[in-house]
Order: C-alpha cells, then sequence, then structure tokens
C-alpha cells in the first residue's frame, strides 16, 4: 500500500488499483500479470508494480502502462522494493525524533 497526494495504491491479485483516499472510491486497475502477489512502490512521483518477476512503470492518473521489464533471466520470482517516498509528515517525524535523540 502506497500513497501518493490523494490517491492509493495497492497490489492485489497481480493488479495495482489507484482508490480515492478521501472517499475509498476506485480510480482505476490495471492488470500486471496473473497471479495472486502484486508489489507497488512510489519513488520520485511515480508509480512502480511488480508481479510474476516483471516490473510496470504506471501513469497514476490513468492506471496506463508506460514501460515495462521483464528482467530477463530472473524468473518469475516476487519482486520487492527497497522503499518508497515517505510522506512528508512522516519524514518530518523522522527528522525530528533523530534530532532529539541527538541532543
Amino acid at each position: 500500500m502506497v500513497m501518493l497526494t490523494n490517491q492509493l495504491f495497492v497490489g492485489i491479485k497481480g493488479h495495482v488499483v489507484a482508490l480515492d483516499v478521501s472517499t475509498g472510491e476506485e480510480l482505476w486497475r490495471t492488470k500486471l500479470k496473473g497471479g495472486n502477489i502484486a508489489t507497488v512502490a512510489v519513488v520520485a512521483g511515480q508509480v512502480y508494480g511488480a508481479a510474476g518477476g516483471e516490473v510496470f512503470r504506471l501513469d497514476p492518473s490513468t492506471g496506463q502502462i508506460v514501460w515495462q521489464n521483464r528482467l530477463p533471466g530472473l524468473g518469475l520470482g516476487i519482486v520487492t522494493f527497497p522503499g518508497s517516498d515517505a510522506p512528508a509528515g512522516e519524514q518530518r517525524r523522522r527528522e525530528a525524533s533523530h534530532s532529539a535523540a541527538a541532543s
């Protein structure tokens, strides 16, 4: 589950689904590949999804696939993302906590 502005992106059953954070309404749904697992990351304001050993960049407003990389030679394993953009408030909280600990 990853947030970008007013959207929440969820990976489930080979799909990435965008929800409106205010209403919970589904904005779009994009099928990446078959299977039960899809992972999602937001990096530098861009949305990435992965399923079945492939990585996809998605347009955050439409869900359209911008590009995909099949990661040749690596099989069909689960793709994990090391991290994604922390919301600004969370980042400020971490920085304040780190500053307080250093004092």
